[in-house]
């Protein structure tokens, strides 16, 4: 896969170009997020819009920097990440939201994704389901040191991947019922801490491509905490996650530099 727009190396979905974009990429669903997050980047600019894929590039230490929306879930994932690799980018940050599954984790904490339960189709296109969706460790380093550096409360750990939102929040009412809520009490009994869409596919496909890929989110609520009666604060607001992201970006971007 090289070129689907007539010879002028434009990626077909995403619309960028070699030069477009920078080594760096941070990654976050909503398109909305996109210009918030180019604003602490400097001398940010509009390089692409179409579909759910906006693209912002900016500098960062001096360092070209992008941020690309993806969009939901991670069929639109993958193609964001297979298409930022072609046009040059090779380390991804994902920030995005999740809903808590285990207890410690409340409304407002930040969760460091060191890998992905593959509960999800799109990575099963990439590679066996024995092959384990993990981020990359420099980039995982990289995101400790930023929420640390924030002092922001975080956990690192395992994240849950589904492509069907509903399915998680109302799983009773799904004629694989049986199935969601038998694999939901597995999820909790080996201590995933929350549930989200993206990951899996991005550490997987990540992989395939040997670039690198972490997630950083931000917890919006815990629906385990709300069912025990325990209480379950919910917050909206990911500038928490985005600035762990930039700071993580600014941590790796120096590492680097010095090999």
């Amino acid at each position: 896969m090289t070129d689907y727009m007539d010879g002028t190396g434009i990626q077909y979905h995403i619309h960028t170009k070699k030069g477009d974009v920078g080594r760096y990429a941070i990654l976050p669903g909503d398109p909305k997020r996109v210009p918030l997050i180019a604003a602490y980047l400097d001398k940010a600019e509009k390089v692409a819009d179409n579909r759910e894929f906006l693209t912002y590039t900016g500098y960062l230490e001096g360092e070209k920097v992008s941020v690309t929306s993806t969009g939901i879930g991670g069929p639109s994932a993958a193609i964001a990440m297979e298409e930022l690799f072609l046009s040059g980018t090779d380390t991804f940050i994902r920030v995005g939201t999740c809903g808590g599954i285990a207890i410690p984790v409340i409304g407002s904490d930040i969760v460091i994704a060191t890998g992905a339960v593959r509960m999800e189709g799109t990575s099963r296109e990439y590679a066996p389901i024995e092959f384990p969706a993990v981020a990359d460790f420099t980039v995982v380093s990289a995101l400790c040191e930023a929420a640390g550096k924030l002092g922001l409360r975080y956990h690192t750990g395992v994240v849950q991947c589904k492509d069907s939102f509903y399915g998680q929040h109302d799983p009773a009412s799904m004629p694989v019922s049986y199935e969601l809520q038998a694999k939901w009490d597995a999820w909790k009994k080996l201590g995933v801490l929350a549930s989200e869409m993206e990951s899996a596919a991005l550490f997987t496909v990540a992989a395939r491509l040997r670039a690198r890929a972490g997630t950083v989110l931000f917890t919006v609520g815990n629906q385990e905490r709300e069912l025990l009666g325990m209480d379950n604060p919910k917050f909206h607001n990911t500038d928490r996650a985005i600035k762990t992201a930039i700071e993580a970006i600014r941590n790796l971007i120096i590492r680097d530099r010095r090999g």
